[in-house]
């Protein structure tokens, strides 16, 4: 098969695609907390523990991503960077209590939870794998929550995911000024899943809650390739449309969360995600040739564990009020990228990352959200597919902020 093109969604700030940044105060302490509700993104980490909550809020957050990737190719020792863009992942919630009833609350919640552009610098020695990947998906979860006892709450919402991708990479052929032939992939998918969680209570202390976020099998349906190549090339690489399907994994999420003290919190997440759902990658293009076929990828991701611990302190009170929270937290993730199948657009490996946090509590209504978030990860791999063999190092900075109001 002389053309062969395959993308992963995307190079991200969690294992795989994921992206972990849905909640200011749970990026602070390690991206954990699903078990300590403090404001609306519980409609996310755990729609059980909303019910919990006594206000209704709005909710409001981005965190720009300041992230590149360096490439060491193993053959000649040179090095190639990426010059990708800020990422801005963003999340909107919306709480309400009903009034009659303070046991039942319901909401939306808007987030990015996959989503990023890679984009490697001009004649880098792995052009014909990619030169730039975008990726957008934005979902929408309505939720209700119900809090059935004092001490246990129940939640679930349905998830509309929404997304866009673009992916361009160079063609090995080349036109009479010596410059490469050019391919670019686009397309809109959309998936439907679901998100529910239990709450538990123990007491004043302690309290622990089980979460599950549903695979989503995003369909694209109305997809585009476009080739640039040299003219007498053109039918044997015709534009036309494509459809193709990418899951997006399960997450199931046990947390706990224990104050030792007045003024401290701890918790712990563990995550089990989904990841061997993505086994293969398939395009059906609509127009072959001899020398454009269907494609099948093989992507052979793992099921994997993460692991998020973090704590919280008042540091300020005024009157029995709350006036600053400092946070700090790291955790650890295992990579669901097998040995041999590391590519460009997610050189993903076992990462360490660390994250601190604060807010500001201006009102008994508003309060302002800060999270800083670092990581660092190194892989080495040979590509059995492309043989693109190498050392892939990212580096990411995101500090993020939100602002939330309750009433």
């Amino acid at each position: 098969m002389f053309f062969c093109i395959g993308v992963e969604l995307t190079h991200s700030y969690g294992q795989g695609f994921q992206v972990n940044f849905q909640g200011q105060k749970q990026q602070g302490m390690g991206c954990a907390g699903a078990s300590l509700v403090q404001d609306a993104s519980a409609l996310f980490y755990n729609p059980g523990g909303a019910s919990f909550l006594n206000a209704s809020e709005v909710n409001a957050a981005v965190t720009p991503i300041f992230g590149n990737v360096m490439f060491v190719d193993s053959f000649t020792n040179k090095s190639f960077r990426t010059n990708s863009p800020v990422g801005t992942p963003f999340n909107l919630y919306a709480l309400f209590k009903v009034k009659k009833y303070h046991r039942l609350k319901y909401g939306l919640s808007i987030t990015t939870p996959f989503g990023s552009t890679v984009q490697y610098e001009d004649n880098w020695i792995g052009r014909f794998a990619l030169t730039r990947l975008e990726l957008k998906a934005i979902q929408f979860q309505p939720t209700v929550s119900l809090r059935i006892t004092d001490n246990i709450g129940v939640g679930g919402g349905l998830v509309f995911t929404t997304g866009a991708v673009n992916l361009q990479k160079d063609l090995p052929i080349q036109f009479y000024d010596g410059s490469f032939g050019h391919a670019e992939i686009s397309g809109k998918a959309i998936g439907w899943g679901y998100n529910v969680g239990l709450h538990f209570k123990a007491n004043e202390k302690l309290n622990a809650s089980f979460s599950y976020r549903s695979r989503t099998n995003m369909k694209v349906t109305s997809g585009n390739v476009q080739f640039t190549v040299p003219e007498s090339l053109n039918q044997s690489f015709p534009d036309g449309n494509l459809t193709s399907g990418i899951p997006l994994p399960s997450v199931a999420t046990f947390g706990i969360s224990f104050k030792p003290a007045k003024r401290w919190d701890i918790v712990l997440d563990v995550n089990r995600v989904g990841w061997k759902a993505y086994d293969t990658l398939s395009f059906d293009y609509a127009l072959n040739s001899p020398s454009l076929l269907d494609t099948k990828s093989v992507r052979n991701y793992k099921n994997i564990f993460a692991f998020r611990f973090g704590a919280q302190c008042n540091v300020l009170s005024l009157h029995e009020e709350k006036k600053m929270m400092l946070r700090a937290g790291l955790g650890y993730g295992f990579s669901p990228v097998q040995a041999g199948y590391v590519t460009p657009e997610t050189p993903d490996g076992n990462r360490v990352y660390f994250t601190s946090g604060m807010t500001v509590y201006v009102s008994s209504h508003f309060n302002l959200d800060l999270s800083f978030y670092f990581t660092k990860v190194t892989r080495s791999d040979r590509n059995l597919e492309t043989l693109l063999s190498g050392t892939f190092t990212t580096i990411a900075l995101a500090p993020g902020f939100g602002l939330n109001y309750s009433w």
